[in-house]
């Protein structure tokens, strides 16, 4: 395996640049919903570049527009090698946020749900993820993670994961099934998981953070990356991508976006390669 592979659950290899799928649906978080149509392009643009690895969920979607549905008739049939993850435990209310975790009774539901909208009769890698917005911890997930681990005994699930966990939250999991990937808040200027991702490469379990161009409520600030941008003549969301990308080898990055000019801007990151000083610069 070269430096930009990574064996996702010791047997799925995927390039440690994919792609996430929550901004196909929609434009920000309150919408408007997009094109499907220029979703669907992305797609298969970032097929083209060499896309294997998207990250995915049922509850991505706004006003009739959902990314399973997308990648579905983007890419169904699906070509060999490419890795699908999910996630599931968030219930949408009324309005479709979703606000609800999911009690163990209705994980299966939400299981069966993915491999409905993909079209596949086992999904690669599906993460459980654990709570809302708010900071990881404080709750067992033990009870749920069992669910999971049911189905991937029944054939449905291939590889199981965690998102939005705490160091003790892995190792509950870690008791009851291999856990092949996590999946937490982390960028270069947002590392309170660093804990987390030194268990996981401890292991070789896959670190996938969320929101590793600053979305959500901790954005990047470019005039900090000013002198490491201005020396690789790259844009603040190469330099945040490349720094994922080095500062370990169980990282893996899924930068999401509506617009083929973004999806290609984000794939050139991964030919940016970070000195010793360029590191120094991006410390907090």
């Amino acid at each position: 395996m070269t430096e930009n592979m990574f064996q996702l659950g010791g047997d799925l290899p995927v390039r440690r640049l994919g792609f996430g799928a929550m901004r196909l649906p929609r434009k920000t978080f309150t919408g408007p919903a997009r094109d499907p149509e220029s979703g669907i392009a992305v797609l298969r643009r970032a097929v083209e570049l060499g896309v294997d690895h998207i990250d995915t969920a049922s509850f991505y979607r706004h006003e009739g527009v959902a990314a399973n549905e997308l990648i579905r008739k983007a890419l169904h049939p699906y070509p060999a090698g490419l890795v699908i993850a999910t996630k599931v435990g968030p219930i949408e209310d009324e309005q479709g946020v979703p606000s609800r975790q999911a009690r163990p009774g209705e994980l299966r539901a939400l299981v069966e749900e993915n491999l409905t909208s993909l079209g596949v009769d086992r999904l690669d890698l599906v993460y459980l993820r654990v709570g809302g917005l708010a900071e990881p911890g404080g709750e067992s997930i033990a009870e749920r993670f069992e669910v999971l681990a049911g189905l991937r005994e029944e054939g449905l699930i291939r590889h199981l994961g965690v998102s939005n966990v705490d160091a003790a939250q892995l190792a509950e999991a870690r008791t009851i099934a291999p856990v092949a990937a996590v999946q937490n808040s982390f960028h270069v200027q947002e590392r309170h998981s660093a804990d987390v991702l030194t268990a996981c490469a401890a292991d070789g379990v896959a670190f996938v953070p969320f929101f590793p161009l600053g979305g959500g409520f901790r954005p990047i600030d470019p005039a900090r990356l000013a002198r490491v941008t201005e020396r690789h003549q790259a844009t603040p969301a190469q330099v945040a991508l490349a720094w994922l990308l080095t500062t370990s080898p169980v990282t893996l990055a899924i930068p999401g976006t509506g617009s083929i000019a973004h999806l290609e801007e984000n794939m050139a990151a991964a030919a940016i390669h970070l000195t010793d000083e360029d590191l120094a610069d991006l410390e907090p």
